[in-house]
């Protein structure tokens, strides 16, 4: 009589038999069309990347801000997490959270609008009422940065302190 151990054991291996077979037996054609096409999508985001290429100001930029909010965010997340923290610390940490990522989302929708309106890519940074827009443009126009803090106040119900640095 064959006990339970034995009956799992005769199972799975017969299960990776017919799954090893399989794998060998299949079609190398297959491999290659899926080889084939991850090393096409590896390509196309690489020329994607190359075409919105941004100066390197901006990225530095990007990257700065980035790192700021994430260190602040783990301070947030310490305060919220420590048990001898009281609740209005929680409280408040929490919303400075969520302030924090509205502000980014914030900041994303305005790229894209200056983006869109003016044809320029930009840095945006959003703290408290004060905004400073960075513009990737060689022409330094005052009329172009007036429009563009037209453009952004208009998103706020308050008026803002708005900064348009032109940098290239």
């Amino acid at each position: 009589m064959i006990n339970k151990r034995s009956l799992w054991f005769l199972t799975l291996f017969s299960l990776i038999l017919v799954l090893s077979v399989y794998y060998i037996t299949m079609p190398s054609e297959l491999l290659l069309t899926t080889n084939n096409i991850t090393k096409e999508k590896e390509e196309s985001t690489e020329t994607v990347s190359t075409v919105e290429g941004e100066s390197a100001e901006l990225v530095a930029l990007r990257v700065e801000a980035e790192e700021d909010m994430l260190k602040e965010m783990e301070e947030l997340k310490t305060v919220m997490t420590d048990s001898k923290s009281s609740t209005e610390e929680k409280n408040e940490a929490f919303n400075k959270m969520q302030t924090l990522n509205q502000n980014r989302g914030t900041e994303d929708a305005i790229e894209k609008k200056i983006e869109k309106e003016f044809a320029l890519k930009s840095f945006v940074k959003i703290d408290g009422t004060n905004i400073s827009v960075v513009v990737d443009s060689k022409k330094h126009d005052k009329a172009l940065a007036n429009k563009i803090m037209r453009l952004v106040q208009s998103d706020f119900d308050i008026s803002m302190n708005i900064s348009v640095k032109f940098q290239k």
